[in-house]
């Protein structure tokens, strides 16, 4: 693009009406544009640290005061009346608690209770550009008054308040008590955050709170139901009042009330959806939805996460999409891990932020929405660019299973079954040995693989099945059998931090913009679960209202795995495994159903890339019956950390 200034007549006009003014040689600092990119004019060294607390609409702790949520702000010593400053907000819960970022960085204050030092670095590299970052205490956590809320109206309207304030609708005091204004902020924010962070900055969003201009939510979550259950199988008991600890430093007696209501509420017993989740539903919920988003939305998730799985950012992407918001997506291949830290991206990562907000908060003409809008990693070092995610070429291929074992594209023949008990078992149980018979699993597989196949999307199981008891919890997996090299993203989350840093903005003796480098970590092993989803037989129908089984009475079940973008390599096998309960990922107790499977009726669709008007031919897809996997599997345990 040819070089362009701030001071150039076109850029004047756009940038005039958000307080960005020409750059003069006998004035203080303005923001300043160079080939589409704010440029670092602006002392970090001098900028001002401030704090205030904002009012809420909310009382969490039932004390009858409004709770308020402590802002750390950091904004250049220009700004104020005469040259107002957007803002970029990283809304947290573990600013004293777990630390943000690979290396768990805590807020730091001076004498003064002042923060002198912002975690990550959003701050070093963005305030000598011309904005404003906001360090938000979450409601009930590190400086902010109340209790968590665990992804509800606490937590949401505490953000929300925030984005309130920015723009005039809600009040907000100094430490003395004097009312504090926003005299310094153009009004417009971007809210970005990894886990929880990006959970509140979806949340917000889906309120569609005037002035939140775009969300970058990176590992985040859309629906705190997928969060701990899927399909009516619950993953974790007595979860929500065990986050909420992990997060409250400072309320362990004034918020016990609260911790019972959040467990109360999340209705362990029965593991359907009702109120509780709907009010954190950011999807479609009853206090915010996808249909109230105006903010644009940059999503950044890994088809590995299996703390915040890749369910969350499928299901809010397709809902972006369906309403038409502008968006930008990033999809890779660790576990629960940052862009900053993915291996080789540091730079590109860095870059395509800055002219993202550069864009859409404050006006400035460039590519960012013209590149294609999907980035996807395919390989340990390996990215490519396309027009949306999934794959637009791809194509659902149904795999169906027969009796002798195999999967392939025709069915079986009219009357085989094959059936298996509900035990409580590991992946690593219900993928070992594959081609002999076990009572707790059924596994089918294709033969050889002739050419690469390409998975992006959602998988789905498609099952004809009765029971002799009126539930069971189902598990399907789709296994890659191969020895082949891949990320490892089962250990450190696939990445090894390095000694060396590198540094991004600019620094001070109390808060540098230098972090360590990472490395991906990689290991061979024989096979790979490449996708995985669970079901209570009751919910096939309904998460609200489940319907028991008739005994004997066989019924379709049909439901999505979690989503993958994952290459199946010539000469590999591809597996499915049906099996009951899994104890990797589930506490739930097993039912001991025996369940059925109408072979000729069931498949899996998987959506393969194989381009435009293609197709697969039986021939294509040998029948893998008889062949044996590897006798004992022991694949490593994710860690499978909370933020």
């Amino acid at each position: 693009m040819p070089r362009i200034r701030a001071t150039l007549a076109v850029a004047v006009a756009a940038l005039t009406a958000m307080g960005v003014t020409p750059a003069q040689a006998d004035a203080a600092p303005t923001i300043t544009v160079e080939q589409g990119r704010t440029q670092p004019v602006f002392s970090y060294a001098d900028a001002v640290r401030e704090h205030v607390y904002v009012q809420s609409p909310v009382d969490s702790d039932a004390d009858g005061r409004p709770d308020r949520v402590r802002v750390d702000i950091i904004r250049p010593k220009e700004s104020g009346p005469g040259l107002k400053v957007p803002a970029i907000i990283d809304e947290s819960p573990y600013y004293d608690n777990s630390g943000r970022g690979n290396e768990s960085e805590r807020k730091i204050y001076d004498e003064n209770g002042e923060p002198a030092r912002f975690p990550l670095f959003y701050d070093n590299y963005f305030v000598p550009r011309g904005y404003a970052v906001l360090n938000v205490d979450m409601i009930g956590t590190t400086r902010s008054d109340g209790c968590p809320d665990v992804g509800g109206r606490a937590d949401v309207l505490g953000g929300k308040a925030v984005i309130d304030w920015l723009n005039g609708r809600a009040p907000a005091f100094r430490e003395d008590g004097t009312p504090a204004a926003a005299d310094w902020s153009t009004g417009k924010a971007g809210m970005i955050g990894k886990s929880y962070d990006g959970t509140l900055a979806n949340a917000v969003a889906a309120t569609g709170v005037e002035g939140l201009e775009t969300i970058v939510p990176i590992s985040a979550i859309s629906s705190w139901y997928k969060y701990q259950r899927s399909n009516g199988v619950i993953y974790n008991y007595n979860y929500m009042s065990y986050l909420s600890r992990v997060i409250d430093t400072d309320g362990l007696t004034t918020c016990a009330a609260n911790r019972a209501r959040l467990d109360a509420g999340a209705d362990d017993a029965t593991g359907d959806y009702n109120a509780f989740w709907a009010e954190r539903d950011y999807v479609a919920g009853s206090l915010g939805d996808v249909s109230k988003v105006h903010a644009s939305v940059f999503v950044v998730h890994t088809v590995n996460d299996l703390n915040v799985k890749p369910d969350h950012f499928s299901t809010w992407w397709q809902a972006l999409a369906a309403r038409g918001v502008p968006r930008k997506i990033w999809v890779g291949k660790y576990q629960h891990v940052d862009p900053f830290d993915f291996e080789g991206r540091r730079e590109i990562w860095v870059d395509t932020l800055h002219r993202w907000f550069d864009h859409w908060l404050l006006g400035v003409r460039n590519d960012v929405m013209r590149e294609p809008r999907a980035d996807v990693q395919v390989g340990p070092a390996e990215w490519i660019n396309q027009r949306d995610w999934p794959a637009p070429i791809s194509v659902d291929v149904p795999l169906r299973p027969a009796a002798d074992g195999s999967l392939g594209l025709l069915p079986a023949r009219n009357g085989a079954t094959a059936s298996f008990t509900d035990v409580r078992q590991s992946e690593d149980a219900m993928v070992a040995d594959v081609g002999t018979a076990k009572p707790g699993r059924v596994a089918f597989t294709t033969g050889e693989l002739p050419f690469d196949l390409r998975l992006s999307g959602t998988p789905v199981a498609d099952l004809r099945v009765s029971l002799d008891a009126p539930t069971a919890n189902l598990t399907a997996l789709l296994v890659d059998f191969g020895e082949e090299s891949r990320i490892d993203w089962r250990r450190g989350q696939g990445i090894t931090t390095l000694a060396e840093e590198d540094c991004h903005g600019e620094s001070t003796a109390a808060d540098d913009g230098c972090y360590k480098k990472t490395v991906t970590n990689m290991a061979t092993r024989p096979l790979e679960i490449v996708a995985r989803g669970w079901i209570d037989a009751r919910n096939r129908d309904s998460l609200t209202s489940p319907s028991p089984m008739t005994p004997g009475v066989s019924a379709r079940i049909r439901w999505k795995t979690l989503p993958q973008d994952y290459t199946f390599k010539k000469g590999h096998r591809i597996a499915l495994v049906v099996a009951g309960t899994d104890s990797s990922y589930s506490g739930e107790p097993a039912t001991g159903a025996t369940v059925t499977l109408d072979l000729p009726r069931s498949k899996v669709e998987i959506p393969l890339v194989l381009g435009a008007g293609k197709g697969l031919a039986d021939r294509d897809l040998p029948k893998g019956g008889g062949w044996h996997g590897p006798r004992k599997v022991e694949l490593p345990v994710p860690d499978n950390r909370l933020y």
